[in-house]
C-alpha cells in the first residue's frame, strides 16, 4: 500500500434499500383513501335522507330482497380466500399457483354483480326506479357506485390473470398484484358496510 492509498478516502459502498411498503401500494393506499371519501360522503347524505324522511323506505315500494343480498355478501366475502392465497404463494416462490385464484376471484366479481343486476331488474319491474322516490335515487346512486368499483376491479384481475399466463407475474414483479389485493378488500369491506346501512 503506498502513501497515497492510506490518505485516500475510503469508497462508500452504495447500498440499494428498498422501501417498507412498495410506492405502488403506498399509491393504491391513497387511491383507496379518496374512493372512502367519497363513499362517506355519499353514505351521509343517504343517512341524512332517510332520518328526516317520514317513512323509509316508502310503503308502496317494494322491500330489498335481503337474503340474496346477504347471500351475494358471503360469495364476495368468500373471493378473498383465493385472492390471499395467490398473493402467499406468489410470496413463497410459487408462481404457479397464482392463474387459478385470480380467475376464481375475477369470476366470483362477475358472479356478484350478476346477481345484483338480476334484483335490480325485479325491483324496476316491481316500481322502484332512481325516478321513483328519494329512496330509488339513492339506492340505485349507493349500490350502482358500488357495482362499478367491482367491475373495475374484475377487469384489473382479469388483466393480471392474462399478465401471470405470460409469465409476468413473478416473486420480483407482483406490485400489480398487492395493489389490486389492497383495492379489492376494499371493494368487500364497502359493501358490507353499505349492505349494512341500506338493506337493514
Amino acid at each position: 500500500m503506498t502513501a497515497a492509498d492510506a490518505l485516500a478516502m475510503p469508497r462508500r459502498v452504495a447500498v440499494e434499500r428498498r422501501p417498507p411498503i412498495p410506492n405502488s401500494v403506498v399509491a393504491v393506499i391513497v387511491l383507496v383513501t379518496a374512493e372512502a371519501m367519497l363513499f362517506a360522503g355519499l353514505i351521509a347524505t343517504y343517512l341524512i335522507f332517510r332520518i328526516s324522511a317520514p317513512d323509509w323506505p316508502p310503503r308502496n315500494l317494494p322491500r330489498l330482497p335481503i337474503p340474496v343480498a346477504a347471500a351475494n355478501t358471503v360469495v364476495l366475502l368468500a373471493s378473498l380466500v383465493p385472492l390471499t392465497r395467490a398473493g402467499r404463494d406468489l410470496r413463497r416462490g410459487r408462481r404457479g399457483n397464482v392463474t387459478g385464484p385470480l380467475t376464481v376471484t375475477a369470476a366470483i366479481g362477475v358472479l356478484f354483480v350478476t346477481v345484483q343486476g338480476a334484483e335490480w331488474v325485479r325491483l324496476i319491474g316491481h316500481g322502484l326506479t332512481a325516478g321513483s322516490s328519494l329512496y330509488g335515487a339513492t339506492f340505485y346512486l349507493l349500490i350502482g357506485c358500488h357495482a362499478v368499483h367491482v367491475l373495475a376491479a374484475v377487469v384489473w384481475l382479469v388483466a393480471l390473470v392474462a399478465l401471470a399466463r405470460r409469465g409476468r407475474i413473478t416473486p420480483q414483479r407482483r406490485a400489480g398484484l398487492e395493489m389490486a389485493t389492497v383495492y379489492w378488500y376494499f371493494v368487500c369491506v364497502l359493501w358490507v358496510v353499505l349492505f349494512g346501512v341500506v338493506y337493514f
